[in-house]
This record gives structure tokens, C-alpha cells and sequence, in this order.
């Protein structure tokens, strides 16, 4: 399993910079990192769960927290913080961008949504326009 040998954060052009010591090195938007973040609240306790992320594209990342020697917690600007990243997730995310990219969007057209629409409230309150 390949670990990180550097991890930056860069706020203006929001991406996370990530190399590993096999030689590879990535930049990660964090919009690709919220909308597959590996938490219960985005990904569901099951397949078929997954909750489509929308609305993320300028979100940032507050801090990055350290888990162990395996992983990092992004607390994203939108309030999500439960997300854990593994190394072997984040490389996942690096080298897959393309093809996750492509899902994403196809997920999108499929459910009648734009990247930019904004997330449903949870708690089915009334919004006041």
C-alpha cells in the first residue's frame, strides 16, 4: 500500500495536492472529494443508499485532521466532517478522477440534477423564499 510522503492543501484553486512514495502524485478537487466522501451520510449503510451530493463545487477545506497513520478527516466548509480518507482511498480518488468524474456526472443526469442545484434540507422544514 503506498503512503504519502506530502499532502497540501491549496484554498484558492481547491484541490488537495497528494504524493505518494510510489511515485505518483495527484490533485484532488475537493468537490470530487466531498461528492464520493466516504461517510455514512453520503454514502448510506448499504448499496443503493448513496445520497447524490450537489452543490459542492466551491466547497473548502477548513482543516484536515490526522487519523492514525492511515487516513485524514477533511472538515469541510458546508459543515461535512465525518468523512475518514484512507490512503488507499485518496490514491483511488487520484487515479480514478476521470472515470469518477464521468459517474458522477451520469448520476447527475440520471436523477434530473445539476452539479450546482442545491442540496435538499434535511428534516423536511419549509424554506421561505
Amino acid at each position: 500500500m503506498a503512503q504519502p510522503t506530502e499532502i497540501t492543501v491549496h484554498q484558492q484553486s481547491r484541490v488537495l495536492e497528494i504524493a505518494f512514495d510510489d511515485g505518483a502524485r495527484f490533485r484532488i478537487p475537493f468537490e470530487l472529494m466531498r461528492v464520493y466522501s466516504p461517510s455514512a451520510e453520503v454514502m448510506g449503510h448499504g448499496p443503493g443508499q448513496e445520497v447524490l451530493q450537489t452543490g459542492k463545487r466551491d466547497v473548502l477545506i477548513n482543516a484536515l485532521e490526522p487519523v492514525g497513520h492511515y487516513a485524514i478527516r477533511p472538515d469541510f466548509s458546508d459543515g461535512h466532517g465525518t468523512g475518514l480518507f484512507s490512503w488507499d482511498y485518496l490514491y483511488k480518488l487520484g487515479s480514478q478522477q476521470d472515470s469518477l468524474w464521468h459517474d458522477y456526472e451520469a448520476r447527475l443526469v440520471a436523477a434530473g440534477k445539476g452539479r450546482d442545484d442545491p442540496m435538499p434540507v434535511k428534516g423536511g422544514g419549509c424554506q421561505s423564499h
